[in-house]
């Protein structure tokens, strides 16, 4: 006789009822609410459909592809990396970059070679919820250190907790996730000169930041254990396509060679990288209109009496919401959602369109007249 099932219309099973690691019972999956509203600004992509003429590229790349896909892709995706080596320039080459299904399966493989059962990994939260999520999966213990005000991390905050909690790698975020915050250039600097272990910027943001901002890229030479993660998802409006990719000593590439799965990223997902790199100009110069839209979205929401925040992303914090939840849900009304993230009187925003940009902002202001800013912490 077989055992029941939900399938029989008995009580379904749970995940406590399955033998799961321990470490993992009580977890929750990473997700944001995936509902389809005219404008949907709430999980950080570029709203900005890609040129049609790249879009005809790479499809054309893509379907020659299609001509051999019966036989495995390049393993080590060398025109990719070469490709990524270009675009980034520092002089950097194909030898120093790797690639996987979007950033965070890059982590995910970082975590994999350098952390595990017995080693740690030390972040500054608010940030990037996958960075925890990551850590778990590979049973590496999170630690969570304090940031200073306004959710910065000057180079004494972040020496001080390298040095109480010694960790194997250190996760830092610039611009933050889900702040929008500035990482200084010296803060990395502090961070790698006081460990041993390594040190990881995700700069998924990095096309938002001032042109004359340097990037952690320019601090690999001679830094044999820093690592900067990037993502084709945000300026590169591909989110779709899952690319991500690193950039780090030659060494550490070889060190996430030992757990990449075989053939990791397919041939019409290295085609289309490769193809949508061919125009980086075209496609990155969506970048300046969302910048514009995300300036905007700070000077008005301040306006409006809201708490803003210096953002070097495609996003915007801002304060001072009465009820986030009930904020969430009238925005949503007015078939606009935003990103609830559980910081107290907090939401945020990504920075769409001219016309996505217009119709939040004025929904925002009827959910101001229903429920005013409240006064939030400096």
């Amino acid at each position: 006789m077989q055992p029941p099932s939900a399938y029989d219309g008995s009580v379904a099973t749970s995940l406590d009822d399955l033998p799961i690691r321990d470490d993992l019972r009580g977890q929750s999956p990473y997700g944001a609410p995936q509902k389809h509203v005219r404008v949907q600004l709430n999980v950080n992509e570029n709203t900005h459909p890609v040129p049609q003429d790249v879009a005809d590229d790479i499809v054309a790349s893509i379907r020659q592809a299609l001509t051999t896909v019966n036989r495995y892709p390049d393993r080590e995706f060398t025109e990719l990396r070469e490709s990524l080596a270009a675009y980034l320039g520092h002089g950097l080459t194909a030898e120093q970059l790797w690639a996987a299904n979007g950033s965070n399966e890059v982590l995910q493989q970082l975590l994999q070679a350098f952390g595990g059962p017995g080693r740690s990994v030390l972040g500054f939260p608010p940030t990037y919820s996958m960075h925890s999520i990551l850590a778990a999966g590979t049973g590496t213990t999170w630690i969570p250190a304090e940031r200073d005000d306004e959710f910065r991390i000057s180079p004494e905050t972040v020496v001080a907790a390298i040095r109480e909690h010694q960790p194997d790698i250190v996760f830092l975020c610039g611009p933050n996730n889900p702040t929008g915050t500035p990482l200084s250039i010296d803060t990395i600097r502090a961070a790698y000169d006081a460990t041993d272990g390594i040190v990881m910027v995700d700069e998924a943001y990095a096309e938002f930041m001032p042109v004359d901002a340097p990037s952690a890229v320019t601090l690999l030479p001679g830094r044999e254990r820093l690592v900067v993660s990037r993502t084709m998802s945000k300026a590169f409006a591909f989110a779709g396509a899952r690319v991500g990719y690193m950039a780090a000593d030659p060494a550490v590439v070889d060190a996430v060679r030992l757990v990449r799965l075989p053939y990791h990223l397919s041939a019409l997902t290295q085609a289309a990288a490769v193809a949508a790199l061919r125009h980086a100009p075209e496609m990155l110069a969506m970048v300046d209109d969302i910048k514009e839209q995300r300036d905007r979205m700070v000077t008005e929401l301040a306006a409006m009496g809201y708490r803003t925040y210096e953002t070097w992303s495609n996003f915007v914090l801002f304060g001072g919401v009465a009820d986030p939840n009930a904020a969430f849900e009238a925005l949503l009304e007015q078939d606009v959602i935003v990103r609830d993230l559980g910081i107290p009187n907090h939401l945020r925003v990504s920075a769409g369109t001219e016309e996505e940009t217009t119709a939040f902002l004025e929904a925002m202001r009827r959910v101001a007249v229903d429920q005013p800013p409240v006064r939030v912490a400096a």
